[in-house]
């Protein structure tokens, strides 16, 4: 008569602790890129920058004002190089202006023959509709095939403190869901406060790499998509061209909560025009 009772592992049936780390690490090795290209996309002032800075190592998108231009930087990173785009940020409360819109586009002939991966930023805080909405809009002007490149970052990781990132998707509603979901619920947790070797890095990059793995590639917009980024949008009005810092408050985006350390960064949120930055010179 057989029994249902599950057969247990003993002896050399139990799996080699050292034989997994070594079967991890030639994974790892065979997603390995020798150069990686990433975007950074999201709302103004809520880590985007940072993050670009932390990938670097050091400080190249400078935090004292709004660019609306996309700016391209480039370090060596455990013997590999690696270029971050880092585009104008959107707005919360207002469509895109047309100009912040095409320099976002623009970002994908800085990363030739293309990014393997978009970075969008979100700061641990409130999400609303809003912000959904805007993430919508905004990752549109990339075509549809955007999302299966794109990996959600979330930052100010500290104000989580002990709870799981899973936790706060959840507590947030089905608006933070639906992006996390259209991204194939791909994203990583890293502290802005970081700089030099950061222990969040690695695991970041090999998740990218793990999306160049299982997309094929890198990111290639197919013929409609870039017919459709070749014709700017239009449809922005005089009003949403009015960046006046009056509004600033209003379109942060996505909010940090009241009481993580977010007022740090408020000396950064004033916005003064001042010349277009060219590829590879410091701003």
């Amino acid at each position: 008569m057989s029994s249902n009772k599950p057969t247990e592992l003993q002896g050399d049936d139990l799996p080699d602790p050292e034989e997994e780390k070594r079967l991890a690490k030639a994974a790892r090795d065979a997603n390995r890129l020798s150069e990686l290209r990433v975007i950074l996309l999201g709302w103004r002032w809520p880590g985007k920058s940072l993050t670009g800075n932390s990938i670097l190592g050091r400080e190249e998108f400078h935090l004292e004002r709004a660019s609306e231009f996309s700016v391209k930087r480039e370090t060596e990173v455990d013997g590999r190089k690696v270029i971050v785009v880092d585009t104008p940020g959107w707005f919360s409360s207002q469509i895109t202006p047309t100009s912040y819109q095409q320099e976002m586009v623009r970002s994908v002939s800085m990363c030739e023959p293309g990014p393997h991966a978009f970075l969008l930023v979100i700061p641990v805080g409130m999400f609303t509709e809003t912000d959904r909405v805007r993430i919508e809009e905004n990752m549109a002007l990339f075509g549809e095939s955007i999302w299966k490149h794109t990996l959600i970052v979330f930052t100010w990781a500290e104000i989580l403190r002990d709870r799981p990132i899973e936790r706060h998707i959840r507590r947030e509603g089905k608006e933070l869901q639906w992006v996390v979901d259209k991204c194939k619920k791909r994203y990583h947790v890293i502290n802005n406060n970081i700089f030099g070797e950061h222990p969040q890095l690695p695991l970041l990059m090999e998740k990218i790499e793990k999306i160049v793995a299982e997309e094929g590639g890198p990111f290639v917009a197919n013929n409609e998509e870039n017919k459709a980024q070749q014709e700017a949008p239009s449809h922005t009005n005089k009003e949403n061209m009015n960046h006046n810092v009056t509004k600033e408050e209003r379109d942060l985006g996505a909010r940090p909560k009241k009481n993580c350390s977010f007022s740090s960064i408020r000396s950064m949120e004033v916005e003064s025009p001042q010349s277009p930055v060219v590829e590879g010179v410091s701003d």
